[in-house]
């Protein structure tokens, strides 16, 4: 296996061709709907991912929001291009030792799946020929681009998909390495190594969504797949091995093909509705009793390589489902998969009949809910059916919650580019890369050294805040004047997990509310050990850090009272002190932290405990 990246991560320097924010709104001021089409490129050839996104022939329906403009609606020209983000842009490639151009050249790249309202995105490329070094390895950095982020998909119905125009325009900075890489884990070090310096710049946006990784992958015998978008950093590993497994089990069903002489399925389709009225069940047996057809396709030396082989959850099977769901039509069923859908191992013998089919051969079933509904998706699956003869084809694919993809259209080219006439070049002077060259951030590596140095940090606990992105939020509580170590374990260890327990915890924790969390602290309003239950009624909407406070529980206890607690601890359990002596303090220690919880800091409450053991012969205080 070989792999590149193409790394995207937003800016928050305002959008790219206009003058608003670079923030997400749920307010919507106005809705339009489009259609888009096809058109080609400056060569004149049409792209085959746009022609195959546009014969969707899809409705886009644009919600506009307090954060969006005429710019983003594309009914006003875009603004120039803004100047703080090519500036961010200039620093990566110098960071990643790249070359940077004498002038960038907006161009439109021809996207209609309906996520830019123009049909196209805009793009520059701003430097070339870069290079970063991970675990030893040089990777090649061949571009790094400046473009915009497209609009945020928000709802899909049959016909008719939902965007949101927020996000459309935000600046992205897009850094592709070259396909060097020959592992998923060594994927996933290369892209925290670019998403580091790129935080390092302290002019990205953060939070989900606002970095997304294109993994390019392709085997020896097999071909480029691009699974685009994903979000999920850890994960990446997990795409790159399913990936590779992907094309391999592909090419064991290439080579069983060729070994039969396999020729392309040219049969028409047939309707056999009749064939499985009052049998069919599940989506097919929807479709009939619905008023639809269940359509067959005969796949001549398919038979048995539409199933997961042996030790796999791949198949040829799941391709050709894909390619009718990408086409628009869901709920395919093929002859390898009987018994099932109430389609028995008669009822599959007459099918095969019928479609004059021998053993060696297999069938699909799709179930068609209106007449005609089923002619497109077919031929996505017949041209699918003869890529498999061929070879593994070069696609696009969409990342799956559990570490798979599914096809989504085909690899776009060079064909959906042309220049950008309404935004005029920038040229790039040697003043300006002089200016950014002054003020270039501390290097990841060197900002590990400064902190271990400075603060007695572990370098792990470093290269961990280095990754979340939170090493910004380190240093301003730090010089905010609290302790390094637990500023550090609060946002490496306590923030994260409360934000895994509780949904839409971590846009409630913020750094001013983590810094009024750490000076209550210091007041003595809680102890340490109250952290966790304070953050988690903070994450769960608590109104102010003393309600969160009061929710659970810690309002602070005195120290008499803490001395009571423990001397009365103590008279209770005697006997065990007796029996134990010394080993009875960790029980006894246990139990008493446990009575306070959290309302004492666990060194005072361990204090407490000694006095109170060495005092043995003084009476507990009355209840009350």
């Amino acid at each position: 296996m070989k792999a590149g990246l193409e790394v995207h991560q937003q800016l928050s320097t305002g959008k790219l061709f206009c003058a608003c924010p670079t923030e997400l709104s749920e307010t919507v001021t106005s809705v339009v709907l489009r259609r888009l089409r096809a058109t080609g490129g400056e060569n004149h050839h049409v792209d085959a991912a746009a022609a195959f996104q546009a014969a969707r022939g899809l409705t886009f329906r644009y919600e506009s929001a307090t954060t969006s403009c005429l710019v983003d609606l594309d009914e006003e020209p875009p603004h120039a291009l803004n100047d703080e983000a090519l500036d961010v842009a200039l620093t990566m490639a110098l960071l990643l030792n790249a070359r940077p151009l004498d002038e960038v050249e907006v161009m439109r790249k021809i996207v209609v799946d309906g996520s830019n309202t123009a049909g196209f995105q805009r793009t520059a490329l701003v430097a070339v020929d870069g290079h970063v070094d991970v675990g030893g390895r040089r990777y090649s950095i061949p571009t790094i681009c400046l473009e915009e982020d497209a609009a945020r998909k928000v709802g899909e119905e049959r016909e008719e998909v939902h965007y949101r125009l927020d996000r459309l325009g935000i600046p992205l900075v897009e850094i592709a390495t070259g396909p060097e890489i020959r592992s998923g884990a060594e994927a996933r070090e290369v892209a925290e190594e670019l998403g580091t310096l790129l935080r390092a710049t302290r002019r990205v946006r953060r939070g989900i969504g606002s970095i997304r990784e294109d993994l390019n992958v392709s085997t020896d015998g097999g071909a480029r797949v691009e699974i685009k978008g994903v979000q999920e950093l850890r994960l990446l590993h997990r795409y790159a091995e399913v990936e590779e497994e992907r094309q391999r089990v592909l090419l064991v069903v290439q080579r069983s093909l060729a070994e039969r002489r396999a020729g392309p399925p040219e049969g028409l389709p047939l309707d056999v509705s009749d064939a499985l009225h009052g049998t069919a069940s599940g989506a097919l047996g929807d479709a009939l009793g619905k008023g639809g057809r269940v359509i067959a396709l005969g796949l001549p030396g398919f038979g048995g390589l539409l199933k997961s082989p042996t030790g796999t959850d791949e198949r040829l099977g799941r391709e050709l489902a894909d390619a009718a769901r990408a086409a628009g039509l869901r709920g395919l069923f093929h002859s390898d998969e009987v018994p099932a859908q109430g389609i028995t191992e008669s009822i599959a013998s007459t099918l095969r009949a019928r479609l004059g089919l021998g053993d060696s051969d297999a069938f699909l079933l799709v179930a068609e809910r209106v007449a005609g509904g089923a002619d497109r998706a077919l031929e996505s699956v017949r041209r699918r059916a003869r890529q498999a003869i061929v070879g593994i084809p070069e696609e696009t694919r969409d990342p799956l919650p559990d570490g798979r993809s599914r096809y989504s259209r085909p690899l776009p080219g060079r064909d959906r580019m042309y220049p950008e006439t309404d935004v005029p070049p920038v040229a790039i002077t040697a003043e300006r890369l002089a200016r950014i060259a002054r003020s270039l951030p501390e290097r990841p590596e060197v900002v590990r050294e400064r902190l271990v140095r400075e603060y007695g940090l572990s370098v792990d606990l470093v290269r961990q805040m280095q990754r979340s992105g939170d090493l910004e939020t380190f240093e301003s509580l730090v010089a905010g004047g609290h302790a390094p170590s637990l500023v550090a374990r609060l946002l490496t260890q306590e923030v994260p997990a409360i934000v895994q327990q509780v949904a839409g915890g971590a846009e409630r924790l913020s750094e001013p509310v983590l810094e009024n969390l750490l000076a209550e602290l210091a007041r003595g309003s809680f102890s340490k050990e109250g952290i966790p239950a304070v953050l988690t009624a903070l994450a769960k909407g608590a109104s102010s850090l003393a309600e969160a406070v009061h929710q659970a529980g810690l309002a602070r206890m005195s120290a008499e009272d803490l001395r009571w607690v423990a001397r009365r601890l103590v008279a209770e359990n005697s006997a065990m002190i007796e029996e134990r002596g010394a080993a009875a303090f960790s029980p006894l220690m246990g139990d008493l932290m446990r009575a306070v919880r959290g309302r004492r800091d666990g060194k005072e409450v361990s204090e407490a405990l000694k006095a109170a053991l060495a005092d043995r012969s003084s009476s507990p205080a009355p209840a009350g």
